[in-house]
């Protein structure tokens, strides 16, 4: 069975963001593979979020800044799946605190590799920093817009990478990150596990 994506009535996402939920959710639809079953979706306003996840993922910065922050350590990064078709890579990781190993976020991006600078897409393409720390330490200058929050009854499969049980329901946000001259860094489907 399919996953099943969902809306308000009017097709907009919280303040009013035009998305198209299914492209939102490519990099997690990568994860799974195209025509598999996935975990159901449901998008929310960012009110609905409970106050631990809304403060994590309501905002228009990067995320592994903020869970730096929030969890007090250097975060780390734990690539699980990753492709490359030419200059775009596709990637599925989880974000783990470095002081106990904890996993603090799972993360499904696709990268625009060619509008990064040299040593950052290096990095990216080594794989073992995490992507919002690589655009913190190169300073790219970019903006982050979150496109719509969402609740999610995860898998045996997403439970097993957050250390949740399988039904559990979660939350996460899909964001856009752009460059200054609106090309696209970066699409990133964020999905974090409860009481960090």
């Amino acid at each position: 069975m399919h996953g099943t994506l969902e809306s308000d009535s009017s097709g907009r996402l919280d303040g009013g963001v035009e998305s198209d939920t299914e492209q939102d959710l490519a990099p997690l639809v990568f994860f799974y593979g195209l025509g598999s079953a996935r975990p159901r979706v449901t998008f929310i306003p960012a009110a609905e979020l409970p106050d631990e996840e809304r403060h994590l993922l309501a905002h228009d910065t990067d995320m592994t800044p903020r869970l730096r922050n929030y969890h007090g350590c250097e975060i780390d990064l734990d690539v699980h799946a990753k492709a490359r078709v030419g200059n775009y890579l596709v990637r599925a990781s989880v974000l783990t605190r470095r002081k106990d190993g904890k996993p603090v976020e799972f993360g499904a991006i696709g990268i625009h590799l060619d509008h990064l600078p040299e040593v950052a897409r290096e990095m990216v393409v080594t794989g073992r920093v995490p992507f919002g720390a690589i655009l913190e330490r190169e300073e790219v200058v970019h903006t982050s817009h979150p496109r719509g929050f969402f609740r999610i009854a995860v898998d045996a499969r997403l439970a097993e990478l957050l250390g949740a049980t399988s039904g559990q329901v979660l939350f996460g946000r899909c964001n856009v990150l752009l460059r200054p001259d609106g090309q696209a860094l970066a699409e990133v489907v964020e999905v974090l596990p409860r009481g960090g």
